[in-house]
């Protein structure tokens, strides 16, 4: 079985439908939160997510936006939740707020998480990587960093497919990954896409200039 494992869209459609335009065929799409955020188009990726039924566990931004939270977040990133709590529908947030911190899929096989299998909020960098942090399943999925990594265990694997929307490890492309449970292998991917688009929208919608130019830099 293959799987496509995503994570961190951040309202970037223009991303998002690069991801999917370049992934190949699989068996199933899993998301590792942080739908909306940053970005301009909030309502569409809920609903280009919603539209595929895509198994999603919810991000710190999906909670702030679902639940008027604020995780310590600076002005730009508050500036990206309030423009979602405004475009999105009743039906949308209703939609982000039944989220689960977590979940299980493909018979338990794969735990899907944001941050950290014990806290959703903690930033589980690559260094961070161990055994340790399986459970009983096969493969644990987290987000969070917008860092793109993998380490396989003979306990299994525990991956991070990196942002689609606003990748953090110096590679501006959309990252994702595809996963195979039959022999616990992953592909990290990355795949261009228009950043000038995604800039002006940005300075359309009013939202920091930061948020766009850091695309950039994929930082």
């Amino acid at each position: 079985m293959r799987i496509g494992v995503c994570s961190d869209i951040h309202s970037n459609r223009v991303a998002f439908e690069a991801v999917l335009g370049d992934m190949p065929d699989v068996d199933a799409l899993v998301c590792a939160g942080d739908v909306v955020g940053y970005n301009p188009w909030p309502a569409e990726c809920v609903e280009m997510v919603r539209e595929r039924a895509v198994p999603t566990v919810m991000g710190n931004h999906d909670r702030a936006v679902a639940e008027g939270t604020n995780f310590r977040f600076n002005a730009m990133a508050k500036a990206g939740v309030d423009h979602a709590s405004e475009r999105l529908s009743d039906e949308q947030r209703g939609w982000l707020a039944e989220l689960p911190n977590a979940r299980r899929e493909f018979d338990g096989r794969v735990k899907i998480v944001h941050g950290h299998p014990d806290d959703p909020d903690h930033y589980t960098m690559p260094e961070e990587f161990s055994p340790a942090l399986l459970g009983d399943e096969d493969v644990l999925v987290m987000g969070h960093t917008h860092v793109q990594h993998h380490e396989v265990y003979d306990e299994g694997v525990v991956m991070n497919p990196g942002s689609v929307g606003q990748p953090r490890d110096e590679d501006p492309r959309a990252a994702y990954a595809l996963l195979d449970l039959d022999d616990h292998s992953v592909e990290e991917r990355r795949v261009e896409y228009d950043i000038d688009a995604v800039q002006e929208a940005v300075a359309e919608a009013g939202l920091p200039s930061r948020i766009g130019s850091r695309l950039e830099q994929g930082r």
